[in-house]
């Protein structure tokens, strides 16, 4: 495994048996989304009484928090574990610090995420964006999970706040998985991958040829908003996921 920490301390790399699941790219690998997730509607969110404004990075609303645009410090790499770290600044309108971890063993990859702050509480959010590769070479992944609702989403991209019966691909939808995230991969007769967390929000994208992603995160896209899950000073927001694998 291949982490960046001056680009947005992403996953570069992984390779599996000399197998790469990861799409290449600044742009790709595997990002943290936080202080938030997905998209925020208008770039606006509230806190209390006070409104505040994100930059438009995907008009018209801002999307997946500036943890991936930012350059993390380093702060312990031992042997198959690494932990790195940021403090939020502008265009975030409050201060704080996200810590991400990572522990690698020859099966599986955990990940952690945790938001703290020292004085004023705000609203946040933090999952992970994977791009994993469509096609390892020899067969197109086939994506399994049995969510209880499917998050309508609206002609803006953004749930309407309905919940629906779960609904066939291809997907750029979140759905709600209340005893736990669990999503497994599978490229046949190649590779098998479980993607897994507490957390109970999955975003599925596979409208691109080139690859499929599967976000375990905290809260629906535009939850600053219609879910708020506040950072206190004594109740840090923390997530976790882990990817384990298998060879077929």
């Amino acid at each position: 495994m291949t982490i960046t920490p001056a680009n947005g301390c992403r996953i570069g790399s992984l390779r599996i048996g000399g197998t790469e699941l990861l799409r290449q790219g600044e742009r790709y690998g595997c990002f943290p989304m936080v202080p938030w997730c997905g998209r925020i509607a208008n770039g606006q969110f509230r806190n209390g009484g006070v409104v505040h404004q994100m930059p438009l990075n995907s008009p018209p609303h801002a999307i997946h928090g500036t943890g991936r645009d930012t350059a993390w410090r380093t702060a312990r790499v031992a042997g198959s574990e690494a932990v790195f770290t940021y403090d939020l600044v502008e265009p975030w309108p409050y201060s704080g610090r996200v810590t991400q971890t990572f522990e690698l063993t020859e099966d599986s990859l955990t990940l952690g995420l945790g938001v703290e702050t020292y004085d004023t509480s705000f609203p946040a959010q933090a999952g992970w964006h994977p791009w994993f590769l469509r096609d390892l070479g020899e067969s197109e992944v086939r994506v399994d999970f049995d969510p209880a609702w499917q998050e309508e989403r609206g002609a803006d991209h953004l749930p309407t706040g309905r919940r629906i019966t779960p609904r066939p691909g291809p997907w750029d939808d979140c759905f709600g998985m209340p005893d736990g995230v669990d999503v497994t991969l599978t490229w046949p007769e190649q590779l098998e991958l479980k993607v897994t967390s507490r957390a109970e929000w999955v975003v599925v994208y596979d409208e691109q040829a080139e690859a499929v992603c599967v976000e375990p995160q905290s809260g629906p896209p535009n939850g600053l908003n219609t879910v708020p899950r506040l950072v206190t000073p004594v109740e840090p927001l923390e997530i976790a996921a882990t990817w384990r694998w298998r060879r077929l």
